[in-house]
Order: C-alpha cells, then sequence, then structure tokens
C-alpha cells in the first residue's frame, strides 16, 4: 500500500541530504550570511557543533514579516524562475537550508533590517514553527542551532570524534575566510577563540594566520584574465609542498568547489618541478558568467559543472606554469656528467645512522658516541637469525645514491636503502622499552603556525611527541614552540618531521587514531632514515643490511611498501634469452 509521508519524517529525509554534520549546518548559515552581504560574521560552537552552533552577522536581515516563511520548506529571496537555475550567482538558492536544518534540531532565527525599527525572533522545534516575536535586536541576522539531531539519534551515532568535527568546522571557516578576505571572522569552540581575521581584505594577512608568515611571504601571485574569464590566487613555490592534495583550494564564482579538472590542470602545471607523491599549496580563484558554470549538480554545491571544461583546463594550467616560471628561473645543464666515482671510504659527513648508539646516549645525555657506519674496519659477520626471512647478502655497491645492490644464493636483491633504515630505526624504537630519547636543545627555538585542521591533528599526537623527547609548549593561536628534539632528530627539519607526520595522519586518521603510538612511531622512523640520493660508503651499505637482515620483518617498511626487488638468477638467464643449459651464445 502506497502511502505519503507525514511531512516531519519528509523533512528529515530531505535534511539527510543537506546536514549531514555539524560543518554542513556551519556552511549552510555561512553561505546565508555571505549572500546577504555581511562585513562581520561571527561563530560560536559548543561540543562540536552537536550541543550549539550560533552563526551571527550585520548583513540586510530579514524583514520581520518573512521570518515565518524563511523557516518554510524552500522559500528564498534568491531565485524568480527557473532560468535562474542557469545563472546562479549567490552561495544558496534552494531555499531548504534553514527548513531541513530546524527538522533535526531546536532552532532559533533572530533578524533585523537596516529599514526596521524593530526585529523578530521566531523558534523552530522538531520542524514545528513557533510565533514570530518582534524584539529590539541590532541590523543583521542570527542563528541559533541546538541540539542537533536530538530527534533524529541514530544520525548521532555516525557522527566522528569531537576533534573529527571541530576539524571539519574549522577547515570548512578556514576556506571561506580565504574567499572573502573583506570580511571579519571570528570562531570560538566552547568559549575559546581558535580563529579570527580582521576583515581587511589582506589575502596575504589571512594566509599568514593560516600557514604561517614566512610561508605567506613565498606564495607566488597567479594572474589571468581572458574575455569572460579571470583566473587568480597563490600557488606555493617548488620547495613548499604537503604530502597530499589537502592545500589545493579551488573557488569558482566565490564558491569552494571540489573539481578533478582544475586540480589536475595545476599539476600539469607543475610537470617535472615536483617529486613524486608531493603537491604544491595552492589557492585559486576561477571567476567567469554564471551562466558558464552549473552549480546545481550535488545536494552539498561541492561539485560543479564547467560549459567549456577543455577551455578551463587549459587556461589554469597555463596560468600555473606562467606564474612558476614567472618566479623560478629555468635550471641550468650541470657542467659534468652525473656518473661519478664515490669514495668507498668515510668521509666527513655525519650521517647519525646508529639508532644503538643514540639509544645508549638517552641514559648519558653527555655520551660522545661513534657511528658504526662511519667505521673503518668492517664489522664481524651478522649471522642469520631465526626470526629472519631474509637470507646472508653480501653487498655489491650502491646505484643512483638510493639503491643497494646485493647478491644472495638464490639472485640479486636491490634493496632500497631509505625503506630498509626506516623499518631498522622502526624496530628497534617498538623493541625500546621506554621510547624516550635523549633530547637535543635547539639553538633558537623554532616557531611553527598551523592551519586550524593541522593544529587539531597536532593535539592528538603531541602527548607521544613529548614522550619520546620533543620539547614543545603553546605559542599562541595554532602555533608551537619547538625547544628541544629527540637526539635522532638534531640534524633534521623539526618542521619537515611533524608536517610530514600530520600529513600521514591526515591521510589515514582512523588507523592512526587506533594504532597512535605505533603509527607515530613509523612515521618518526620515516622521517628519520636517511634519504634518496644520500651516498653510502661500502662499510655503511654493509652495515645497513646487517641490521635490515636481523629484523623481523625485513621485506617491508612499516608502513607496508617494499624495502626490496629480488631477481632470482632464472629470471635474469629469462631476460637474457638464455636457457637452462647456459648457453653463452
Amino acid at each position: 500500500m502506497i502511502r505519503k509521508l507525514p511531512d516531519t519524517i519528509a523533512s528529515q529525509i530531505a535534511a539527510g541530504e543537506v546536514v549531514e554534520r555539524p560543518a554542513s549546518v556551519v556552511k549552510e548559515l555561512l553561505e546565508n550570511a555571505i549572500d546577504a552581504g555581511a562585513t562581520t560574521i561571527d561563530i560560536a560552537i559548543e561540543q562540536a557543533g552537536v550541543r550549539l552552533i550560533e552563526v551571527s552577522d550585520n548583513g540586510s536581515g530579514i524583514p520581520l514579516e518573512e521570518l515565518g516563511l524563511a523557516v518554510d520548506t524552500h522559500s528564498t529571496s534568491k531565485l524568480q524562475t527557473a532560468a535562474d537555475l542557469f545563472a546562479i550567482k549567490t552561495l544558496g538558492f534552494r531555499g531548504e537550508a534553514l527548513a531541513s536544518i530546524a527538522s533535526v534540531s531546536q532552532l532559533s532565527l533572530s533578524s533585523r533590517t537596516i529599514h526596521s525599527e524593530l526585529g523578530g525572533q521566531v523558534r523552530v522545534e522538531g520542524g514545528k514553527v513557533g510565533e514570530v516575536e518582534p524584539l529590539g535586536l541590532p541590523m543583521g541576522t542570527s542563528v541559533r542551532v541546538s541540539n542537533l539531531f536530538y530527534n533524529v539519534p541514530a544520525r548521532l551515532k555516525f557522527l566522528k570524534t569531537g576533534q573529527t568535527e571541530k576539524r571539519q568546522i574549522d577547515n570548512l571557516v578556514s576556506r571561506n575566510a580565504l574567499a572573502y578576505p573583506g570580511i571579519r571572522f571570528h570562531v570560538q569552540h566552547d568559549g575559546q577563540t581558535l580563529f579570527k581575521t580582521a576583515g581587511n581584505g589582506n589575502f596575504r594577512e589571512i594566509f599568514g594566520e593560516l600557514y604561517g608568515l614566512l610561508t605567506a611571504k613565498q606564495m607566488m601571485n597567479v594572474t589571468l584574465e581572458e574575455e569572460g574569464l579571470r583566473i587568480h590566487g597563490f600557488v606555493s613555490p617548488t620547495s613548499i609542498t604537503r604530502a597530499n592534495r589537502r592545500e589545493m583550494t579551488f573557488f569558482v564564482n566565490g564558491r569552494w568547489v571540489q573539481d578533478k579538472s582544475v586540480s589536475s590542470a595545476v599539476l600539469s602545471g607543475y610537470q617535472n618541478l615536483l617529486a613524486v607523491g608531493r603537491y604544491p599549496l595552492v589557492v585559486l580563484f576561477i571567476e567567469l558568467p554564471a551562466e558558464a558554470v552549473d552549480v546545481n549538480v550535488h545536494p552539498a554545491k561541492a561539485e560543479i559543472r564547467f560549459r567549456d571544461s577543455k577551455m578551463i583546463y587549459e587556461q589554469v594550467q597555463r596560468a600555473v606554469r606562467r606564474a612558476l616560471l614567472s618566479y623560478t628561473p629555468m635550471p641550468g645543464i650541470p657542467p659534468k656528467s652525473t656518473w661519478q666515482h664515490f669514495p668507498t671510504e668515510p668521509n666527513s659527513r655525519q650521517l647519525d645512522l646508529s639508532w644503538d648508539a643514540l639509544a645508549s646516549a638517552a641514559d648519558d645525555p653527555v655520551q660522545k658516541f661513534e657511528n658504526p657506519y662511519l667505521k673503518q674496519d668492517l664489522p664481524d659477520p651478522q649471522p642469520a637469525l631465526p626470526a629472519s626471512d631474509l637470507p646472508l647478502l653480501r653487498v655489491i655497491g650502491q646505484i643512483g645514491q638510493t639503491y643497494i645492490i646485493t647478491e644472495g644464493p638464490d639472485g640479486m636483491y636491490l634493496i632500497d636503502q631509505h625503506a630498509a633504515h626506516s623499518r631498522i630505526l622502526f624496530e628497534r624504537l617498538m623493541q625500546s622499552e621506554t621510547n624516550r630519547f635523549s633530547s637535543q636543545a635547539l639553538l633558537e627555538p623554532v616557531i611553527l603556525k598551523f592551519t586550524p585542521e593541522e593544529a587539531n591533528y597536532l593535539e592528538v599526537i603531541e602527548p607521544v611527541l613529548i614522550k619520546i623527547g620533543f620539547d614543545i609548549e603553546s605559542f599562541g593561536p595554532h602555533t608551537i614552540r619547538i625547544r628541544a628534539v629527540p637526539t635522532l632528530f638534531q640534524r633534521q627539519s623539526p618542521e619537515m618531521i611533524l608536517r610530514g607526520m600530520l600529513d600521514d595522519y591526515a591521510e589515514d586518521e582512523k588507523t592512526f587514531s587506533d594504532q597512535l603510538e605505533t603509527r607515530i612511531f613509523a612515521c618518526l622512523s620515516k622521517e628519520a632514515a636517511i634519504k634518496a640520493g644520500q651516498s653510502l660508503t661500502q662499510t655503511e651499505q654493509i652495515q645497513l643490511v646487517q641490521d635490515l637482515e636481523a629484523c623481523l620483518s625485513p621485506r617491508s617498511t612499516p608502513f607496508g611498501k617494499p624495502t626490496m626487488i629480488h631477481l632470482s638468477v632464472d629470471l635474469l638467464e629469462r631476460q637474457f634469452g638464455k636457457g637452462k643449459s647456459r648457453d653463452n651464445g
């Protein structure tokens, strides 16, 4: 039997497409405030938005007689005819946000226009609209959303942790602050100010607030104007990168969007300039006629369609490439061949690869230790261990300053020196009883600025970092000061270590949270390991291979990537076209 659904159930079903989490509520209310021409937006959050979300602005407001209509389904002032759908110039347009939010919360809407002496307030609980009450109010609108999902408890069970939900909100507000530098944003979580902008229109100032002044100063301008199209924004130099695409932010006509073609166009502009697996910081604005883009293709309005996507791709690629070439000189041709003879004896380099020496230094911070990788005499042969599934290997040499060629009883093993050393460090850290090492005080404390999202990640992992020897203290909103690092990292950049770890956290937050210490140790081992392109002496190569043979899981890194490639004798013979008879012909 077919039945018509009650209005309350229909509203809750519709709300499921618009209101997925607290950040969805903040998004809809922010867009309404921006569309209303607000120059100041205040956001107050309690209990990650579940208990309270309040967004207040000084925009144009809602007339007293229209307050009740504003919370009704499909009521909007932004569309008049069906033709308007194909030339949308506002962020909101469907007229469903307030009604959807009100159907799954206790909502209070207060507003006054500049032309009215009195404002008004209307309350909605679970979709039931109350009477409009006239009140004396400042110009603008304030929406207070309490007890989100109180009447649909099943939705509460699917929310992430409080930290995750707060990160989603902070990330959302940060993007809007970048898109609208002329608006003053003020965000509070549980009474504490976490994010604030001046609203003076200075984009670099906001970027510095999010990423740090040093990074903001190095960002390169992107500007391109064609007939009906304007592309502008900032891209990072090749020296500033991240391990994922999260910091590639795009706005189309002021709307934050996710678009694979634009992302691909930017990376194409960086072609051959970035290392594999590295991505730039990008904030790019694309402005074009409203009829040239369709924004009504996704419930959350996060995806769009361009009428001429090929043209957009080509122009974005061109704009980014032109900016990079104008700021970055083309590399010269090296005068010498890259084929060089590397010394087999130790030189003045200090690789600090010895974990044993560092571990002993934990008991005596002043102790001078000797690096076994730099010893003149070859160490004693490492016997095969029962726990190891790797045969004894004979080191032949290093290729490309990245791989170590070894010979075993069943063929050739090509070992990735960075991956191998990462495995060695990880296992020795995991086997340590205290997991703590001596700290090395920095000559000058390092001050690091993070985005609100990164600062939330750091809050989770900071106790473990302190446990193993980092000396970290708060130095303002989303800013820390590092006074000391574990001896293991005394020759490495604290910023690279922490940012690399935060990138890994963001990539796999659930696994990271479930296995916090293990994942942090894996990240630290990866950052501390010798890098590709680092020349090793014969002694260092032998010691590295012997330490790898002693590992419990020598064939993979802590992240599951291979440490080596095995080429059997049979495979080599087949590659050279030789049969079982080992015909020399």
